[in-house]
């Protein structure tokens, strides 16, 4: 069991769940305001995509990623900025009989590109999903190529920004584990094991407890699962040695038909942590624990 515990809230994510909950944050400020929240409840990491204001939907916005970090950094507050990078990834196949007439949502572009926000704002962490999958029940198809993978992460080592790898299925995780092999990805890496998004892990303990035996020793590690799983994977991941991810990016309710926000999240999870007689590291904490940049 870990007794030292770092909380991550995943404030708002990708998918279209604006209109579904009225806590979603979408403007830069609502963002960074989640963020504050957050970080007041006791999340030392804030895990941040953002959204066009006007549509509510994800984007890959410069500005927009710039706003929210000004802000935070303006802010009496220490909260770890982690910003997505694995927006650009989105290939919608087209239908049946012409697949590849790729429909109007796709949003490809290349491993690099999609590291633009990271190379000029220089977050503490950046994102980088390990591996293709298949994303829902429609024609979505998540792009993360070998070729792809390689230079970005060779790209974010130059920036000396920390990485946290994404892994949504096995075979994400052996490929992340061979880029540590290979000099990729150094050894201070966090590993996210992101488990209930079909089509990629289950939310089953016994895959949880698979892959987190396939890590090198000493690794930092987290894991979450989406909806009514979110707080039972808090409690299992700190049980297996593992941190904390919650937030609305993975699940919108307290309970049955109550909408949560990120703050109320970020407290139920420290609720767990405590009560099991381990602690919540602080921000400074947490630079320390997974050696961020300067604290080395």
């Amino acid at each position: 069991m870990n007794q030292d515990v770092i909380i991550t809230c995943a404030v708002t994510g990708a998918a279209d769940t604006a209109d579904r909950s009225p806590h979603v944050p979408v403007t830069p400020k609502e963002i960074a305001d989640a963020a504050i929240e957050a970080w007041n409840a006791g999340a030392a990491i804030a895990h941040m995509h953002v959204r066009d204001p006007e549509t509510k939907q994800c984007s890959r916005r410069l500005d927009l990623y710039a706003e929210v970090c000004e802000r935070l950094r303006a802010a009496d507050c220490d909260v770890i900025i982690n910003l997505t990078a694995g927006m650009g990834g989105d290939l919608y196949v087209g239908p049946e009989e012409n697949p590849t007439a790729f429909c109007p949502e796709t949003d490809l572009v290349g491993g690099l590109e999609r590291l633009v926000h990271i190379e000029e704002l220089k977050p503490e962490i950046c994102t980088l999903d390990c591996g293709s999958v298949n994303f829902g029940d429609s024609n979505l198809v998540y792009i993360s190529t070998p070729d792809m993978l390689r230079k970005a992460a060779a790209r974010i080592q130059q920036l000396d920004v920390t990485v946290e790898l994404e892994i949504f299925d096995t075979g994400n995780l052996w490929f992340a584990l061979q880029m540590m092999k290979e000099g990729l990805i150094d050894d201070n890496a966090m590993f996210q094991l992101c488990q209930g998004i079909p089509w990629g892990t289950p939310p089953e303990l016994s895959l949880l407890k698979g892959m987190v035996d396939m890590l090198p020793a000493n690794t930092n590690w987290t894991a979450f699962a989406l909806g009514r799983n979110q707080l039972p994977w808090a409690a299992q991941s700190a049980l297996l040695g593992g941190h904390i991810r919650v937030g609305l990016e993975d699940n919108l309710y307290l309970g049955k038909g109550e909408f949560a926000t990120n703050g109320q999240l970020v407290e139920r999870a420290v609720n767990i942590v405590q009560n099991m007689g381990s602690r919540i590291l602080s921000p400074a904490e947490a630079r320390q624990k997974l050696r961020l940049r300067g604290t080395q």
